[in-house]
């Protein structure tokens, strides 16, 4: 298999963009969580509420507490709880973000079917968070 010049160069690039978004990630978390636990922002759901509705199905859950389905919970990030749960989904968006960041890369160089794949993935997983392809 050959190797090109430019691969090394795509795979550095790609990996600088996951190394600063993997931190800019675990820093949002951890100031989220601090937020959360120190009580500067209330939670929707109070800790010690959490023990008793941790053994409960999806459904007695969101009945007992009134949590939001969906894409409802962004309304509430101006709970700890819930900006907690915004960080976290952050890291969601890192493997998009990173391929579409080597796409243009890509094409300058020739890789058409690597940028096509990559684009392609970034639409799948677009779509998948749509709540496109939800059941029910």
């Amino acid at each position: 298999m050959d190797v090109k010049p430019h691969d090394e160069h795509i795979q550095r690039l790609y990996a600088r963009w996951l190394d600063a978004a993997t931190k800019t990630g675990f820093a949002a978390s951890l100031c989220a969580f601090l937020l959360y636990v120190s009580g500067a922002l209330p939670p929707y759901v109070a800790p010690e509420r959490l023990p008793e509705l941790w053994g409960l199905s999806v459904g007695r859950f969101l009945e007992q507490t009134g949590a939001p389905t969906g894409w409802r919970w962004v309304a509430l990030m101006d709970h700890g709880d819930y900006l907690s749960l915004a960080a976290v989904a952050l890291f969601g968006l890192i493997t998009p973000v990173c391929y579409l960041r080597i796409a243009a890369p890509l094409l300058r160089h020739g890789e058409r079917l690597q940028a096509a794949l990559v684009i392609a993935q970034t639409v799948v997983l677009a779509a998948a968070v749509s709540g496109l392809f939800a059941g029910g």
